[in-house]
């Protein structure tokens, strides 16, 4: 490299562009300009973290010990908020501890201020540090030819860089809100939801996303308080009498209740090494079975943390064992269960003893990221129909103040959850809302009419044709992620059922999944199947086919680790590589 300096630009200020950039930091090496591009006015705390995703009833699913590390822990940093501050979010940094969660503005706070401290980190190690807020990036363009990416910004200015990571965190496109009255595409921006509603609201959905409704709506038509026995109870408020909410879930459950985590940091020490998945690989046509990281991942670990549990699953194949789960789920009414799992996680919590097989599961939901891209079609298709449905209910972990709210609305007949199965469908109506179809539970037909809808099912898996940096894609330097069927049977039985996600001819069939291809270092891959070593993406929005786990900030804290050791490989000499 000699003096001559490398451009990298993190394309968005978010988490994850706040743990890039505490790679590169950490990587020691001063010949770098980094150039932060963010569309708002701050760095650090990205969609979740802000207004544009929180209001102060928001609170995160993690505590502290669970966060990966930044430059000061939270139970340090507390201490530095101003007072006016803590008592708007009722912190008392005396009884403050690491195993309570935080109100995401407050979070996002923190974020900041660790993006800060970066920033002097890097002035005092002599890296240049560019900060370009108000810059919405607007396409990205390769010059293999230059050995250089193009970055345009608001549509015009654009800047030369050696490298860019793509870090633009959620997205939440607006297709059908804003054309018909009281359908809402997202809660996001919650601000929107601050509203008086006489009238049954639908919900289509009942995880994290949908409690973040759950928890503005309520507020703006009710309040919560304490009785005489200290148990939080909710009331309407008279302008709002018919205030009512009604969540609509595919599978008929209510997510599951955060518990004391052993493990707070998902730790790899027990899961498959990459030597391990690739002479698994070696030994199966180059593929990697689902079935193979399902024991190793999951049995094998349990069988050391819980003998018990393990003795009573260890025979069971993955679908044996989320029938077993599922069927146990199901024949509990869901906010009885509510209760109990409520309770259950209460004693969890107090004990400082983990429910292991939840917390092996959501270890196993975070380890399918790397093995994905190496399953086949067929194990694939099994991920996304028979696991990862019992894995997004297990591993919400939605806080215990979310729970006891909902319990408070249940009880006083504001909130009730309905299974609509599969085939359900809902039409926006020109007069306003939807009118929501679904066959019940006992068969019968449904239909109802709701003035106010909220679309809550999470972030969703973007389609590559919903990729926006149009130069990549115009190109061709960003290609469709897909995955090889082991049998041509299995893919033409996939046809017949109307898949139209499968693609090719008589000699290889490939299913497309959602997003665009990347390899283990999160590069982009192209249609032959290159890997640029100018472009990186750990925007899980548009990765989610090679990446189906959103784990937070421990995806942000795993990915920024394999990036920055590539562009370590590639642009630095081999005495300067990171640890």
């Amino acid at each position: 490299m000699g003096n001559e300096k490398k451009r990298i630009a993190l394309i968005g200020g978010g988490p994850s562009s706040l743990f890039a950039y505490k790679r590169l930091l950490e990587w020691g090496y001063a010949d770098l300009v980094i150039d932060l591009f963010e569309a708002t006015t701050h760095l650090g705390n990205g969609m979740p973290y802000s207004t544009d995703g929180a209001n102060d009833e928001h609170v995160t699913n993690v505590s502290g010990n669970e966060i990966p590390d930044m430059v000061t822990p939270i139970r340090e940093w507390i201490r530095t908020v101003p007072a006016e501050t803590l008592e708007r979010f009722a912190i008392d940094p005396d009884h403050f501890n690491d195993y309570k969660v935080l109100p995401r503005l407050l979070f996002g706070q923190y974020l900041s201020a660790q993006f800060a401290l970066l920033k002097q980190q890097a002035d005092a190690a002599g890296i240049e540090t560019q900060i370009h807020l108000n810059s919405r990036v607007t396409d990205i363009i390769d010059r293999p030819a230059d050995g250089e990416v193009l970055v345009e910004v608001n549509g015009e200015q654009q800047t030369a860089h050696d490298i860019a990571i793509i870090c633009t965190g959620h997205q939440w496109p607006r297709q059908t809100e804003g054309r018909v009255h009281g359908y809402f595409d997202s809660p996001y921006p919650p601000s929107k939801l601050a509203l008086q509603c006489n009238h049954t609201v639908a919900l289509r959905g009942a995880s994290l996303t949908a409690i973040d409704a759950i928890r503005t709506l309520s507020r703006h038509n009710g309040r919560f308080y304490h009785d005489e026995n200290k148990r939080l109870r909710y009331e309407v408020n008279e302008a709002t009498p018919d205030f009512r909410i009604v969540l609509h879930s595919r599978n008929g459950l209510l997510p599951a209740i955060r518990f004391h985590l052993e493990d707070p940091h998902l730790s790899k020490d027990f899961l498959l090494s990459r030597r391990e998945m690739n002479r698994a690989r070696a030994a199966n046509e180059g593929f990697l079975s689902l079935d193979y990281v399902f024991e190793k991942d999951f049995k094998e670990v349990l069988a050391e943390k819980d003998p018990q549990f393990y003795a009573h699953i260890k025979d069971m194949s993955i679908e044996d064992f989320v029938s077993s789960v599922m069927d146990m789920r199901e024949k509990i009414e869901p906010f009885q269960l509510f209760k109990a799992e409520y309770l259950e996680a209460e004693q969890s919590i107090r004990r400082h003893k983990s429910i292991y097989w939840k917390e092996l599961l959501a270890t196993l939901s975070f380890a399918m990221n790397y093995p994905a891209k190496y399953f086949s079609a067929e194990d694939t298709l099994r991920l996304q129909k028979v696991l990862m449905p019992l894995i997004a209910i297990v591993i919400a972990f939605v806080p215990q103040s979310s729970c006891a709210e909902m319990i408070a609305m249940h009880d006083a007949g504001r909130l009730d959850l309905v299974s609509v199965g599969d085939d359900s469908s809902l039409e926006p109506l020109e007069t306003g809302g939807i009118r929501y179809d679904y066959t019940d539970e006992s068969g019968t037909a449904q239909s109802f009419v709701f003035e106010t809808f909220v679309d809550c099912i999470g972030q969703k898996h973007l389609a590559y044709e919903e990729f926006p940096f149009r130069g990549l894609v115009d190109a061709g330097t960003v290609s469709p992620a897909r995955l090889r069927f082991r049998s041509a049977e299995a893919a033409h039985e996939q046809i017949e059922r109307g898949n139209k996600n499968v693609e090719g001819n008589d000699d290889d069939y490939f299913l497309r999944v959602p997003g665009i291809r990347i390899n283990d270092d999160f590069q982009v891959v192209d249609a032959e199947g290159r890997a640029n070593g100018r472009l990186y993406v750990m925007a899980v929005s548009f990765i989610g086919g090679f990446n189906p786990d959103y784990s937070g900030l421990d995806f942000c804290e795993e990915a920024s680790v394999s990036i920055v050791k590539r562009i370590a490989r590639e642009l630095a000499p081999a005495d300067r590589q990171p640890g």
